[in-house]
């Protein structure tokens, strides 16, 4: 593999202030606004009949707080396939992630942001479609294909107007297995190919020029929508020339996966900031889903939906938008309304979650809400959901046969059931949860979902 000579990245956010931030942080220089002079007094004073000195002008006053985009937005959504939720920026010791890490302290950052559901094919199409897994027509199988009838965001964007274009590095996301629709292109790189089990390619050095490449042929005269997804910290875990050595055990490994990822997008983000585009784009980085390294003795990810199969990076470096860090829990089911706001659109009734708009400009604070995870059964995974509310997380099984209840604050490793230490909260987040989870409408998978030999334990991760 190709050595790469290190570079250095600098972002100039269009930031300006909002009010209501949770965890403020210092602007970027570049976003701040100059000082106002003091003004002067409006009141004549005596002045020699001679004078020819110009009158001393009144100050401007200071411009507004941005309680939402000064114009409708170009989006694009950059998913990390497998990033974990504890990051540099998160406290994560190496420094395995400096361009996002540095995109992130200029940006709005949810410390407690949350995949759908633990694995690729039901949480990007949840996020696509603005529902839960469990809503969509599906097929039954691990990788889930999803028929036309579906309606994902996308189309409304494309509906509308925009140019929208999507970038792979899995052949799972190829054009037919229904994620594709609203998308003007979709192209998966080249040279790869389809393994059930495990992911044996490197893509991000293919997958920047080929989202440039988008970038430089799409329309100049329309508004664009990009979704790209890295793949590089999925297993297997490959380590770099270009990262530091940390070494060969599979954190060590995932984490110069990271790296060399990171290093990728940077070179994304140096061409995008000298575009014309650039100051009127959002940017949202997150992850379709966590990973494990031997936490409740899982690896990789799917089978559950512990917080660290879950929880994931969530920020938003929008113009105008405060960089600040909000801490009230938040998930993908909100990001198809935020991005129909950003660009301006009215809301679609179909998406059910909230646009995070008004939140990332101050113009309101956090509200405390659930946030649902769904892991659909399916030909490798048994039915899994479970609910963040506060500090709280309820974990759910099956057909609701069985119930644990953690304090994520106290004990962010899920480790201490407490439904009979705090049965009163116990008890409320059972009657929380079927109010919430019964709100959302269930559709069995066509073909059928039966588990292959009725076992999970071996069953192929996407």
């Amino acid at each position: 593999m190709r050595s790469h000579s290190a570079w250095v990245i600098g972002l100039a956010a269009v930031l300006g202030g909002c009010a209501g931030a949770e965890s403020e942080r210092p602007a970027d220089p570049a976003g701040e606004v100059a000082a106002s002079p003091t003004p002067v007094s409006t009141s004549e004073a005596p002045r020699p009949a001679a004078s020819t000195a110009a009158p001393t002008a009144t100050a401007e006053p200071a411009p507004k707080p941005l309680t939402r985009p000064a114009e409708p937005l170009n989006v694009i959504i950059i998913l990390v396939d497998s990033m974990r939720a504890d990051m540099p920026w998160a406290g994560y010791p190496r420094k395995i992630a400096p361009v996002l890490t540095e995109l992130e302290s200029q940006s709005v950052s949810y410390t407690r942001g949350y995949s759908l559901s633990s694995y690729t094919a039901k949480s990007v199409a949840g996020m696509l479609a603005g529902q839960y897994p469990s809503s969509l027509k599906r097929s039954g199988y691990f990788f889930t294909k999803y028929p036309e009838s579906n309606l994902f965001f996308p189309e409304v964007l494309q509906k509308a107007g925009a140019h929208t274009m999507s970038a792979h590095g899995h052949m799972y996301m190829k054009r037919g297995n229904g994620m594709d629709q609203g998308f003007d292109r979709w192209d998966v790189v080249d040279g790869i190919s389809f393994d059930n089990s495990t992911d044996k390619h490197v893509t991000s050095q293919k997958l920047t020029p080929l989202a440039i490449d988008m970038l430089d042929k799409m329309p100049k005269d329309k508004q664009f929508f990009m979704y790209l997804h890295y793949m590089d910290p999925h297993d297997q875990y490959v380590t770099h020339e270009e990262s530091p050595k940390w070494g060969t055990k599979p954190r060590d490994r995932y984490d110069s996966e990271m790296f060399y990822t990171d290093l990728w997008i940077g070179k994304l983000l140096d061409y995008a900031k000298k575009q014309p585009w650039w100051g009127k784009t959002a940017v949202i980085v997150s992850a379709d889903h966590g990973e494990a390294f031997g936490e409740h003795k899982a690896r990789r990810h799917a089978f559950a939906v512990w917080d660290v199969l879950t929880q994931v990076p969530l920020f938003f470096h929008v113009p105008g938008a405060k960089p600040r860090r909000i801490e009230t829990p938040r998930g993908h089911i909100d990001m198809a309304p935020t991005v129909i706001d950003l660009m301006g659109l009215p809301p679609t009734k179909e998406f059910v979650g909230k646009s995070l708009v008004p939140e990332l400009y101050g113009a309101v604070e956090p509200e405390t809400r659930p946030v649902l995870l769904d892991l659909p059964v399916d030909s490798n995974n048994p039915e899994r959901r479970a609910m963040i509310h506060g500090d709280y997380k309820l974990m759910v099984y099956g057909r609701d046969y069985r119930f644990d209840l953690f304090n994520l604050k106290e004990d962010p490793g899920e480790l201490k059931d407490l439904d009979k230490v705090e049965k009163e909260k116990f008890e409320e987040m059972k009657a929380l949860y079927k109010k919430t989870w019964d709100a959302v409408p269930k559709v069995a998978p066509y073909g059928g979902n039966k588990l292959i030999n009725g076992r999970i334990a071996n069953g192929p991760k996407d």
